[in-house]
């Protein structure tokens, strides 16, 4: 039996419109993806959030909670990969607690500033986050410190699903709803708060191929974990969910689909192109769905009114230009050009020249004069060139060709890196 119910939702609401915490975050349409998808997609813009996602409604309403209960408690502690993270400082130090923070070495580093920013002291163990939830239940080592779990917490659950609230009142005509899949805290208490409203409204869960736990654990029956997820989502790499969740999902939950690594690239890239926005791996994923044209056929998405939640913001630089390089090469809008030439001066600046003139940017350029398959007095040029697309690339290569070098492309240059 769930131990969330929709009353302890609206209490949480509630208890948010007597603070400025958490944010009333807007919704607004895609024109993009509807076009894409064949529906009207809404997009629920959590990422604007105070900290860049969800998390200061579930870690706001829990430690108010605790102030209620139990004043004596002066410290909280929490683990987390970095949204729950900056929740839990945010919220902690407006009620005048204490905070550590708990986070995997692998956290971003944007993530792991931005909690110490809103007053947490953060502890860096581990290389997953299961590892870093371990130690930091070690922490909990005196009667005036508390735990705050990511998601094993009914008051955490019931403040995220204040979004299924809004999500109603913000779009009253909506047939679908896509939620991210981490521990299930975020999906488990909009899946109660809408089901409680209106049990026609489907709420369907989206995690991706490598940390699929929900779809695993529902086709098993119990439990699964995952010691190791792989997914450039890290804020839904979780590894698992507890049973509070579980359960809430098993009763609530239309269905869960799973997306790719790649399609969550390429939602990032339309998301930030298209719409204006910078969306993380997490924050992107219910997007991503719409992006897999099996999975739209399958959920019967096209003609219904369907709002994906951007859950999250905060991605880190690096993990931005990774991802953007994966979806360019994707879009072949990033290609090596490999030109075979006699090895005499003059030769790069001609090749540049003629790359130029077509009006693609050269992002590197190599000399590789040591191939075994490689003439005498013969040498590679192995170019990284920016392009349009397809179309582009091909007039690039042409070109390049008719000045009578011989050249080949790849448009798969990150598979060796």
């Amino acid at each position: 039996m769930s131990r969330v119910t929709v009353a302890d939702v609206e209490a949480a609401a509630a208890r948010f419109a007597d603070a400025d915490i958490v944010q009333r975050t807007p919704v607004q349409r895609s024109r993009s993806l509807s076009e894409r998808c064949g529906a009207e997609v809404r997009l629920k813009m959590e990422h604007l959030q105070r900290t860049g996602s969800f998390k200061p409604r579930g870690a706001y309403n829990a430690i108010s909670r605790l102030v209620e209960s139990e004043p004596s408690v002066d410290r909280v502690v929490a683990a987390s990969a970095g949204n729950h993270a900056q929740g839990v400082a945010l919220a902690a130090t407006a009620a005048g607690l204490d905070s550590t923070i708990v986070m995997p070495e692998s956290a971003p580093g944007a993530k792991i500033e931005a909690t110490r920013s809103y007053g947490a002291d953060v502890v860096l163990e581990g290389a997953v986050f299961a590892e870093a939830m371990d130690h930091a239940r070690t922490l909990v080592d005196d009667p005036t410190t508390r735990f705050v779990h990511a998601f094993d917490d009914p008051d955490v659950v019931a403040g995220q699903g204040t979004i299924g609230l809004e999500v109603l009142e913000q779009a009253p005509d909506v047939d679908t709803v896509l939620v991210p899949v981490g521990g299930g805290g975020l999906a488990g208490g909009i899946a109660t708060a809408i089901k409680a409203r209106d049990p026609d409204v489907r709420v369907v869960g989206v995690q991706t191929e490598g940390a699929s736990t929900l779809s695993e654990s529902l086709a098993a029956g119990e439990l699964v974990t995952r010691e190791e997820p792989d997914t450039i989502a890290d804020g839904i790499a979780t590894g698992g969910m507890s049973d509070l969740t579980f359960d809430l999902l098993e009763t609530h939950l239309d269905g869960v689909v799973v997306v790719s690594d790649d399609d969550v690239a390429a939602a990032i890239l339309l998301l930030l192109e298209r719409a204006k926005q910078m969306v993380e791996g997490a924050g992107a994923t219910a997007a991503a769905a719409l992006l897999d044209d099996r999975i739209v056929e399958e959920l019967g998405l096209a003609g219904e009114t369907v709002v994906p939640l951007l859950c999250g913001g905060n991605i880190d630089i690096t993990s931005l230009q990774e991802v953007l390089t994966h979806a360019l090469v994707d879009r072949h809008q990033l290609v090596e050009l490999t030109v075979r030439i006699d090895d005499t001066p003059g030769k790069m600046g001609e090749i540049s020249t003629l790359i130029g003139g077509e009006r693609a940017n050269i992002r590197t350029v190599r000399h590789e004069r040591s191939r075994p398959d490689l003439p005498v007095g013969d040498a590679d040029l192995v170019f990284e060139v920016e392009t349009n697309g397809p179309a582009h690339m091909e007039r690039v290569v042409d070109a390049v060709r008719e000045a009578g070098y011989a050249v080949t492309s790849r448009t798969d240059i990150d598979a060796d890196r």
